[in-house]
C-alpha cells in the first residue's frame, strides 16, 4: 500500500534544554530562536537557532523573572523584559559595552504586554494602552521614541515577515487594528472586525488570541481566524476564516476553510498551504486557497486531501543510552498537548526539547487526489514539484483506456500554461534590459525559474522518449500522445523543438506508417526545420519519397539554400543543384570548385564539360574574363578539362 503521510517533521530538529531542566523556554519568531533560561544566582541563557551561527550561550545578572527575551535581527542587541513597566537592553555588537541599559514605557500607568524587534535597531513596546515605537542607539546605550499611538489593547500578534503588528481592541476583542513598520516609519492600517459566532443571550463571546494567526500565503498577508463550532443545532463544525490584509485599503474576508469537525485546532503554513492540526483525532488537513471556486466573493474551500496524521517521528537517543546499539529510538508523541505551534511552519515540544519544521511530502498526494487536473494545479504551486509532476505524467500515460486522452491533454495544457508564462516573463525581462528600462525606479527582477516550469527538454528526457520505446503500448496511442503534446505547445504559441518532431517521425517509421508521415508533412502538422529535413534525408533508403519531402521542406525554409545544394551534390544531382542555386539568385557567389569536384566524381565527362563551361561563362560575365582566379583553387580542374577536351575547348576572353 502506498504511503499516505503527506506531512512530516524535519529530520534534523533544533535541540534545546527541555522544560523540566530550565525555568523558562521562549521562542522568538523573527529569528526562529529558542531561549532556554535557567535562573539562580546568575541567569544562564542558551539560545538555539536554525543553524550553529544563530546559537549562543551567555549569563546575565539575575534581576527577576524573565517574562520575555529576544535578540534584534542579526543577534546584535538583546532585549529582556522582567517587569510590566520596562525592558532591559544588552549590546552583543563587538567592541560595544555589554552594560545593560533600560527603557521604561512612556505611557503613564500602562503595563507592557510584550515587545517586537522590527529591524536590528528598532523595537516596538506593546502596552495595554497602546504602542510605542523606538529606535535603539547601542553606542549611546539609549532609545529614542519615534512614534506612539494610544489604543486599548487586549493582546497582540506580530508577523516578522511583513513587520505588521495586530492589536486586539474593544471589550469582545474582535476589532483588530494593524500597524505596519518599515525603515523607521509606523503606518496605521485599516481597522477591521472579526465576525464572532452567534450565541444564545445573555452569553457573550470574546475573541481569543489562540484563535488568531497571521501569515503570508502566496505573497499576501492574511489574518486567520479559527471560528469554533457555535453549538447550534445545524452547525456543521469549525472553520478557518481568512481575512486579506493589504497595506492600503480595507481588510476583506476572502476565504473560508471548512474543517467539518469540532475540537482543538492549531494552524501552520507550509509551502503556501494552510495546515490545520486536529488534536483529538491526531490528524491534519491541508487547504490550498488557489484551488478556488470561480465567481465567488468569499471562496469556500474543502480540504484538498483526506485527513492524515503527521508521519511518525522517532527521537534519536543521546547520552549513555545511545551507546547501546539494541536500544531503539523513542517514538515521539505526535499532536501532544505540550506542543506549541508558531508561524509559518514551526512546531515546538518544550517537554522534549525539540523544534521542528513542518514539511509537505508530495509523492503521497498523487495517490490521494484522483482528479488529475486538480492534482496538477496543486503540484504546480509547490516548491519541490518537478520530479513528482514528471511521475504524474508517466502515470497518466500508463492508462490506455478509452477517454484517457482528454486527461493527458489536460495535464499537458496545465504544464504548457506555466511554461508559457515563464517564457513571456523572461522575454519581457530581456526586452526591458536591452531597452535600458531596468535603470528606472521600478527595475524589473529576472523571473525565477521554479520547479513548476517543465520544458520540452524535460518532457522529452524524462517522459516521452522512454514512452515511445514501450512495447506494451499501442503505437496509435503513442502517436496520439506525442501529437497531443505538440498540439498543447502550439495552442500556447510555444515553438516546438525539432527533437519532438523527430520522435514522431521515428515512431511513424518504426511502425511503417509512411502514409501518415506523408500527410503530417504535407499538411504541415510537423513544422519545417533543417534538423527535420536532414532526418528525412536519412530515411530515403527506407522510404524513397523522403528525399523529395526533405528538399521541399528546405526550399520552404528559404534560409537553407546551402543545405539544399549540399544534399543535391551528395546525390550527384549536380545540374539540379546548379538550377536551384540560379533560381534563388545565388549563382554568382557559390564556390565553383565545390560543383566541379562533384561533377568530376560522377565520371560523366559531358556533365563535367557543362558545369565547367557554366562557371567560365559566369567568370566572363562578372569579370570580363572566363579564367578562374587563383583564390578559387580550380587549377586541377582546368588541367583535367584540357586533358579531356584540349586547350582549344577553353573559352577565350571576349573582345568588345
Amino acid at each position: 500500500m502506498a504511503e499516505e503521510h503527506y506531512l512530516e517533521l524535519s529530520e534534523n530538529p533544533v535541540q534545546f534544554e527541555h522544560a523540566s531542566s530550565v525555568n523558562n523556554v521562549f521562542f522568538d519568531e523573527a529569528n526562529k530562536q529558542v531561549f532556554a533560561v535557567r535562573s539562580g544566582g546568575a541567569t544562564g541563557v542558551v539560545v538555539k537557532g536554525p543553524d550553529d551561527k544563530c546559537s549562543v550561550a551567555f549569563r546575565m545578572d539575575d534581576k527577576g523573572e524573565v517574562k520575555c527575551i529576544k535578540f534584534s535581527i542579526g543577534n546584535k542587541i538583546l532585549a529582556v523584559q522582567r517587569t510590566l513597566k520596562s525592558v532591559d537592553f544588552i549590546n552583543f555588537i563587538p567592541d560595544y559595552p555589554h552594560t545593560e541599559f533600560t527603557q521604561e514605557c512612556k505611557t503613564k500607568n500602562a503595563n507592557i504586554l510584550g515587545f517586537c524587534w522590527t529591524s536590528w535597531n528598532e523595537t516596538v513596546f506593546i502596552t495595554d494602552q497602546g504602542i510605542e515605537f523606538y529606535q535603539v542607539f547601542p553606542d549611546k546605550r539609549s532609545l529614542k521614541l519615534l512614534k506612539s499611538q494610544s489604543i486599548n489593547v487586549n493582546w497582540y500578534q506580530y508577523c516578522p515577515e511583513t513587520a505588521v503588528i495586530l492589536l486586539s481592541t474593544t471589550v469582545q476583542g474582535n476589532f483588530l487594528q494593524p500597524f505596519a513598520f518599515r525603515n523607521g516609519t509606523m503606518t496605521k492600517m485599516s481597522k477591521f472586525e472579526i465576525e464572532l459566532p452567534v450565541v444564545a443571550k445573555p452569553a457573550k463571546l470574546t475573541l481569543s488570541e489562540r484563535d488568531i494567526a497571521m501569515a503570508t500565503i502566496y505573497g499576501q498577508l492574511y489574518v486567520m481566524y479559527l471560528k469554533h463550532h457555535s453549538r447550534t443545532v445545524n452547525s456543521p463544525g469549525a472553520e478557518v476564516v481568512l481575512y486579506h490584509l493589504s497595506r492600503e485599503g480595507a481588510c476583506k474576508k476572502s476565504h473560508i476553510l471548512k474543517l467539518n469537525t469540532t475540537g482543538k485546532f492549531a494552524l501552520n503554513i507550509v509551502d503556501n498551504l494552510v495546515v490545520v492540526h486536529h488534536q483529538s483525532s491526531q490528524t491534519s488537513l491541508i487547504f490550498d486557497i488557489k484551488l478556488q471556486e470561480p465567481d465567488c466573493a468569499v471562496n469556500t474551500h474543502q480540504p484538498v486531501l483526506p485527513a492524515r496524521s503527521i508521519h511518525p517521528y522517532r527521537i534519536p537517543l543521546s547520552g549513555p543510552a545511545a551507546a547501546v546499539p539494541t536500544q531503539p529510538p523513542v517514538p515521539c508523541q505526535l499532536y501532544s498537548s505540550s506542543w506549541s505551534v508558531f508561524q509559518p511552519d514551526i512546531i515546538i515540544s518544550a517537554s522534549e526539547g525539540y523544534l521542528w519544521y513542518l514539511q509537505v511530502k508530495l509523492p503521497p498526494t498523487v495517490h490521494l487526489l484522483q482528479d488529475k487536473g486538480k492534482l496538477m494545479d496543486f503540484l504546480l504551486r509547490r516548491r519541490d514539484c518537478k520530479m513528482v509532476i514528471i511521475s504524474v505524467c508517466s502515470q497518466v500515460l500508463d492508462c490506455q483506456e478509452k477517454g484517457s486522452l482528454p486527461v493527458v491533454a489536460t495535464v499537458f495544457d496545465k504544464l504548457s500554461q506555466v511554461y508559457k508564462e515563464y517564457l513571456e516573463a523572461d522575454q519581457s525581462y530581456t526586452a526591458a534590459m536591452e531597452s535600458g528600462q531596468s535603470r528606472g525606479a521600478a527595475a524589473q527582477k529576472r523571473p525565477v525559474r521554479t520547479q513548476a516550469v517543465i520544458d520540452q527538454s524535460d518532457m522529452y528526457t524524462h517522459v516521452l522518449s522512454s514512452f515511445t520505446e514501450r512495447k506494451d503500448v499501442s503505437h496509435k496511442f503513442i502517436i496520439a500522445v506525442l501529437m497531443e503534446y505538440i498540439r498543447s505547445l502550439n495552442q500556447y504559441q510555444i515553438t516546438v523543438q525539432h527533437y519532438l518532431y523527430e520522435l514522431v517521425i521515428k515512431t511513424l517509421v518504426q511502425n511503417n506508417l509512411f502514409y501518415m508521415l506523408h500527410q503530417f508533412l504535407q499538411y504541415h502538422v510537423l513544422s519545417d526545420s533543417k534538423p527535420l529535413a536532414c532526418l528525412l534525408l536519412s530515411l530515403e533508403s527506407t522510404y524513397p519519397p523522403a528525399h523529395q519531402l526533405s528538399l521541399d521542406m528546405l526550399k520552404r525554409l528559404s534560409t537553407a539554400n546551402d543545405e539544399i545544394v549540399e544534399v543535391l551534390l551528395s546525390k550527384q544531382q549536380v545540374l539540379g543543384a546548379l538550377r536551384f542555386i540560379r533560381s534563388v539568385g545565388g549563382h554568382d557567389n557559390v564556390s565553383a570548385r565545390k560543383f566541379l569536384d562533384a561533377a568530376r566524381q560522377t565520371g560523366d565527362q559531358m556533365l563535367f564539360y557543362t558545369v565547367f563551361r557554366s562557371f567560365q561563362q559566369r567568370n566572363q560575365r562578372l569579370r570580363g574574363n572566363p579564367s578562374f582566379n587563383p583564390g578559387e583553387h580550380c587549377e586541377e580542374h582546368v588541367v583535367h578539362f584540357k586533358q579531356l577536351f584540349g586547350e582549344q575547348a577553353l573559352m577565350k576572353p571576349s573582345t568588345v
